[in-house]
């Protein structure tokens, strides 16, 4: 029986992640594992660790003690939160790395599947349809943590033969969980506003497009790239990933369909500058071609997800 461990189960993707592998593979077979000792209501249906990713001591108890045969990664210090506290972002984006992709140099774990991001590109980076292999100068501490993982993830599958796979994401949008401190944050915020009926304060210009993903495309690709079978993953360093390259105009009028009495107004940001330095478009034809990706979700279809259901959960 496949055994996996979700680590950083109580963040914007892994509630999801979480919810998704039980249904597939039983409510038994998934650990759910986060900092807190309470346990998030959609994850109570399985079993929970408390866990430090940098604790390798306990991590590795955790791993030998339920029999973990695949790790999903996902506890990081996301962009705008990782610039307030660089020093501490650095550490635990990196440490946690280390501590899983040396379990599975040992053996220990079989399988590791760790995120990285749109963020390890840089304003040098082509910004139109960003190609798989090219400029990377990231401006971020998130964005540098992610550059230097991704690295230490194609070293470790090249040195030791560990099965590591990555996903570049980018901007995810979900209403299962509230943003974690990510500069596409806005395109899951201006949802909560809408539905209120009160008016939205952007803090991205109006025109910065970027590429965004529906969370629910985000879980099938991740699952789908850990279930591909390892001749099929050309790419150990990570995978570009892309969706629906939008701006918060886009946005804005895709939702003043439903919403006709919809306000917004545009108070630019600290993370505009981090924005500006990201794709406004990606192209994913590697992992199209290597492992059957193909997104399903456009605009529209969405917004009018998100606004049947934000706020509900």
């Amino acid at each position: 029986m496949k055994k996996a461990i979700v680590i950083g189960a109580s963040g914007q993707i892994g509630t999801e992640l979480v919810v998704e592998l039980r249904k597939r593979f039983g409510n038994d077979s998934i650990i759910a594992s986060d900092l807190g000792t309470t346990v998030k209501e959609a994850l109570k249906d399985g079993p929970y660790e408390q866990l430090d990713v940098m604790d390798a001591d306990r991590l590795r108890k955790i791993i030998v003690t339920h029999e973990v045969q695949e790790v999903y990664l996902l506890a990081a210090l996301l962009s705008a939160t990782a610039e307030k506290n660089p020093d501490f972002a650095w550490k635990l984006n990196m440490e946690g790395l280390f501590n899983v992709l040396n379990l599975a140099k040992e053996g220990i774990v079989k399988k590791v599947f760790w995120p990285s991001s749109i963020a390890v590109f840089g304003s040098n980076t082509p910004s139109d349809n960003t190609p798989q292999y090219t400029i990377m100068e990231p401006s971020t501490v998130y964005g540098i943590s992610k550059l230097a993982g991704e690295r230490w993830c194609e070293y470790y599958a090249k040195q030791y033969q560990v099965d590591v796979r990555s996903i570049r994401y980018p901007g995810l949008i979900s209403y299962t969980s509230l943003p974690g401190g990510g500069t596409t944050d806005y395109a899951v915020d201006i949802f909560y506003s809408a539905k209120k009926n009160e008016k939205y304060t952007c803090f991205l210009k109006e025109d910065t497009a970027l590429p965004m993903m529906y969370m629910e495309d985000a879980i099938r690709a991740t699952i789908d790239l850990m279930e591909a079978p390892a001749e099929d993953i050309k790419i150990r360093s990570s995978y570009n990933l892309g969706g629906i390259s939008c701006t918060p105009t886009e946005i804005y009028a895709a939702i003043k369909q439903e919403r006709p009495s919809f306000e917004i107004e545009y108070n630019p940001d600290f993370r505009q500058k981090i924005a500006d330095s990201w794709p406004s478009s990606i192209d994913d034809s590697h992992a199209q071609s290597d492992w059957g990706w193909k997104g399903e979700f456009d605009l529209e279809k969405m917004v009018k997800i998100m606004l049947e259901n934000v706020l509900e959960h």
